[in-house]
């Protein structure tokens, strides 16, 4: 990675970037401010985490993140007892380190979690406010500054793993969704610096390729794609094999399919 590209990657991680469209931050704030519980909901890739991250670091306040998956359990957030030099000691979890500390706990994609995950979030999402360490037997209480943040994509779950009402009824709920193309090339020039005119052509691309629903594609192209692609453009990349390698390829194994996506990308580049 050249020195520049290497600069801009360290800022992004210091102040993450992150564009409002509606009024998230302030719902945020007062979710925050108020203990109470939030709910993430969008497709992948577009900004569910970055926004997250952004309000944590405009708020000052520790973030612990747990990126959920079909083996996540209880006892991954909750902790576990290990050895170490032949003692018995405690090791805390994420979920037990976010509510000691009064960090913003951030469970990405929670409905992947297995369900004792949800199970033991629910006395943290209600007056209670407290979290049962079954290794222990310990109860901890959530101070003033804990927050509980979760995300999951509606369109992607399915069966036993949709989140169930009496789950979703404890958290205040935030819809996310791709943006509008202006303000999709204002996020790209905002993440990566590429140009301008560079981040139009591709916010256009992303708009057109969004629309294609006759692909069969299992997810639309997300944001984050696009940024990738900015990123590899900005490198010095010709723009087609970087929206090749960045946008198409993720998206799809199907010959027919790139080829098809790729005849989109020459009419925008």
């Amino acid at each position: 990675m050249s020195g520049k590209l290497l600069h801009l990657a360290e800022s992004s991680r210091m102040q993450p970037y992150y564009r409002e469209t509606a009024d998230e931050c302030t719902l945020f704030e007062r979710s925050a401010e108020l203990g109470l519980p939030l709910l993430l909901k969008g497709p992948t890739g577009c900004g569910k985490s970055r926004f997250v991250e952004a309000m944590a670091a405009r708020l000052e306040r520790e973030l612990i993140t747990v990126p959920c998956h079909d083996d996540t359990g209880a006892a991954d957030l909750l902790g576990r007892w290990l050895i170490r030099g032949g003692d018995t000691v405690w090791q805390d979890g994420p979920a037990a380190r976010a509510v000691r500390r009064g960090a913003i706990l951030y469970l990405d994609e929670v409905a992947e979690a297995r369900p004792d995950v949800l199970v033991l979030l629910h006395p943290l999402t209600d007056h209670r406010r407290s979290l049962h360490l079954d290794g222990t037997g310990e109860v901890l209480e959530a101070p003033e500054g804990f927050l509980l943040v979760a995300s999951y994509n509606p369109g992607y779950q399915s069966g036993w793993k949709e989140l169930k009402p009496s789950t979703r009824q404890r958290f205040v709920g935030l819809s996310f969704d791709y943006p509008d193309a202006p303000i999709e090339a204002e996020i790209l020039v905002g993440e990566t610096e590429v140009d301008a005119s560079v981040a139009k052509q591709l916010a256009g691309l992303g708009q057109r390729l969004r629309k294609l629903d006759d692909l069969g594609l299992a997810e639309p192209a997300s944001t984050r794609l696009l940024v990738d692609a900015a990123l590899l453009i900005r490198s010095g990349m010709h723009p087609r094999a970087a929206c090749r390698a960045a946008v198409l390829e993720p998206l799809t194994d199907d010959p027919e399919v790139l080829h098809a996506m790729a005849e989109v990308v020459a009419l925008c580049f």
